[in-house]
């Protein structure tokens, strides 16, 4: 049976034998909690009933771990399991364990219950000094990689095929160009040898950016509270630490000059990435949501388009569909009669594909954006060919994403209200598109001002011609 001690105003400690040890001693599991203020007697006597039985199961059932003994990267373990691979998006997760592999060789051997605010500055700290970013690149030397590959009798898509890697990755890395660790990892074990015999260092890592810090700041932030919730610690220590400051840059888009300009010129490109410019610029699309649209979704005759679903690339998943990021992002939205046009011409071109191709064709594939054989293309396809287009004719530079931002800024200085655009959007709430676009909705503000003031001006100089 549990035993409770109140320990201070709210807080009460449960204590429950777990048996005995090798030399005959009690062992007792301790667990504090920390009521809500304000309840009544006979609620406090409720709850602690209830922590107290399932404390008792969990030291039962062997789930039970000692907030006092347990270490932060025990309990990141745990987070992991019980809460990120259950709740997060395959991408999220995926970013969250990427930066857990810095925070658990800093932070991982603190017990939990001290881990301190310092804890976090010192760790802070460290990731502004150079040479701490592990996303090294990598150059092959192509001599040796071309002489192990002629040695073993492996081709180029055979060492894809074995690296599970993309036939164009290994073709990058045959060219001489840089790639991530993670690749020259890929490509060294495909052949059977250490990664620096065929690669080598491609200049010093840098320091961590500040808003990369602030990313680690809220995932500790976040695995802590959880932790709080769970009631293996009283408070988040990192809610006393201010990460350092980013600043707020106003998002990358084209003006209405460089839009007309940028689609003059899409004229001269093929149908296929003229059509993912004008859905991004007229819809204000995510990259993935582009990726992830079927001809099922567009609807011709009522000008709509409904965004359903993204397409989405891990390395160790490939490529991938995934529903939207939020409720709100699953939408329909109207699409000019200059969309209209540009998607149907594409529709052509895209049937002609599927028949001059056959069988090699992916017939279970309906999306509109496909590599040559109907199967869906890698999300990053839109973000190179932009690059390189944007470089061919000297375009101010902007990643595709910023198409999605133009769109934002085209129809907010048009005079569109905020909750149409967040709608247009996705976005779960219109103050998430103030806030995004903030710098977007001054200006007709700035304007109204500068028009009131001109106003007043001219009057002014009305009644000094009238005084003459």
């Amino acid at each position: 049976m549990a035993s409770i001690e109140k320990r201070g105003e709210n807080t009460y400690r449960i204590t429950v034998s777990a048996g005995y040890d090798s030399e005959g001693r009690k062992i007792r599991k301790r667990k504090t909690i920390e009521l809500k203020p304000g309840l009544t007697p006979k609620q406090i006597e409720a709850e602690l009933t209830r922590q107290a039985i399932l404390f008792e199961k969990e030291v039962k059932d062997g789930l039970y771990l000692d907030a006092g003994k347990i270490t932060f990267s025990e309990f990141i373990d745990k987070w992991v399991e019980d809460y990120a691979k259950k709740e997060l998006a395959p991408k999220t997760l995926n970013r969250y364990l990427d930066l857990i592999k810095r925070i658990k060789p800093a932070l991982g051997h603190i017990p939990l219950s001290k881990l301190q605010p310092t804890h976090l500055l010192e760790f802070y700290s460290n990731l502004q000094e150079k040479g701490i970013r592990a996303d090294k690149t990598y150059i092959a030397q192509i001599e040796e990689l071309k002489h192990l590959m002629e040695e073993k009798g492996i081709s180029d898509k055979e060492l894809a095929e074995k690296a599970k890697l993309e036939i164009r990755t290994v073709r990058k890395v045959l060219s001489g160009k840089s790639v991530k660790h993670t690749t020259a990892n890929a490509v060294s074990d495909a052949l059977g040898v250490n990664v620096n015999r065929i690669f080598g260092l491609n200049g010093e890592p840098a320091a961590l950016s500040d808003q990369t810090i602030r990313h680690h700041h809220r995932l500790i932030s976040s695995i802590l509270q959880t932790a709080v919730y769970w009631q293996f610690i009283l408070s988040n220590p990192a809610a006393r630490v201010k990460p350092p400051r980013v600043e707020k840059r106003e998002a990358a888009h084209y003006d209405d000059e460089t839009v007309k300009r940028m689609l003059e010129l899409l004229e001269n490109e093929p149908i296929k990435y003229k059509a993912m410019v004008y859905i991004t610029l007229f819809i204000g699309c995510r990259l993935g949501e582009l990726c992830g649209l079927e001809w099922s979704d567009v609807d011709f005759e009522n000008k709509l388009i409904r965004i359903k679903q993204a397409s989405q690339y891990i390395s160790d998943m490939g490529t991938f569909t995934k529903t939207p990021k939020n409720e709100s992002s699953i939408r329909v939205v109207s699409m000019p009669e200059i969309l209209v046009n540009v998607l149907t011409k594409y529709r052509i071109w895209w049937n002609e594909q599927k028949l001059s191709h056959g069988d090699l064709w992916d017939k279970e594939s309906n999306r509109l954006f496909v590599q040559w054989n109907g199967k869906p293309i890698h999300p990053s396809t839109p973000t190179k060919w932009f690059k390189k287009f944007r470089e061919k004719y000297g375009l101010p530079e902007m990643n595709f994403h910023g198409l999605r931002h133009t769109n934002a800024s085209l129809l907010i200085s048009m005079g569109i209200d905020i909750q149409t655009v967040a709608k247009r959007l996705g976005h779960t709430k219109p103050t998430t598109t103030a806030s995004v676009y903030s710098h977007f909705l001054r200006r007709p503000d700035k304007e109204a001002a500068e028009k009131l003031d001109n106003l007043f001006k001219q009057k002014e100089k009305d009644k000094m011609r009238t005084a003459q």
